[in-house]
């Protein structure tokens, strides 16, 4: 898609929602993760989605397939770099380069119920922004950048506790 395409297709959602905001609240899809065996997991999602995911050789997995806590960094590294390259299209900035990298730090013993006082998931994540274009100033790709941030949905759910609800059906 050219950066024209983008900016007006943004330009025409965006102006849709500020008419009809009773339009911008919305379900959104479902994954739907089953046991495959041993501790490898499919989960499917819409049109014909699915991620696949293990743990490794040492806690009783194959390792044949990615962690959910590394489709976690990933889903934050994809979800900044989308919206910084639709960010960079509404400004007319032509990016040249664009590489999110997400990492983490995490105590294991949090997930082994070793310590109960230590959380299973990250303790900390880092994000590193590589970006360069031609036709704009570090600070327009700092101020860029900042902006994705603040309206990346995935970076807004790590950042922000959510309300989540567990139901449990047996049977």
């Amino acid at each position: 898609m050219s950066i024209k395409h983008i900016r007006e297709s943004l330009g025409q959602v965006a102006t849709y929602f500020a008419e009809h905001p009773q339009d911008a609240r919305s379900q959104d899809k479902p994954a739907v993760a089953v046991l495959e065996s041993g501790l490898r997991c499919r989960a499917d999602g819409p049109n014909g989605a699915t991620l696949v995911s293990d743990m490794p050789a040492p806690v009783g997995g194959n390792a044949s397939a990615p962690t959910p806590g590394w489709f976690l960094r990933a889903a934050l590294a994809n979800c900044d770099a989308t919206v910084i390259a639709m960010r960079a299209a509404q400004l007319g900035i032509v990016l040249s380069r664009l590489e999110v990298t997400v990492g983490s730090e995490s105590d294991n013993r949090g997930l082994f119920g070793v310590a109960e006082s230590i959380p299973p998931g990250p303790l900390s994540m880092r994000v590193n922004v590589r970006i360069a274009a031609e036709d704009a100033s570090a600070q327009q790709l700092h101020e860029l950048v900042e902006w994705a941030e603040k309206h990346s949905p995935v970076s807004d759910a790590v950042r922000r506790a959510v309300p989540v609800t567990t139901e449990v059906t047996v049977g």
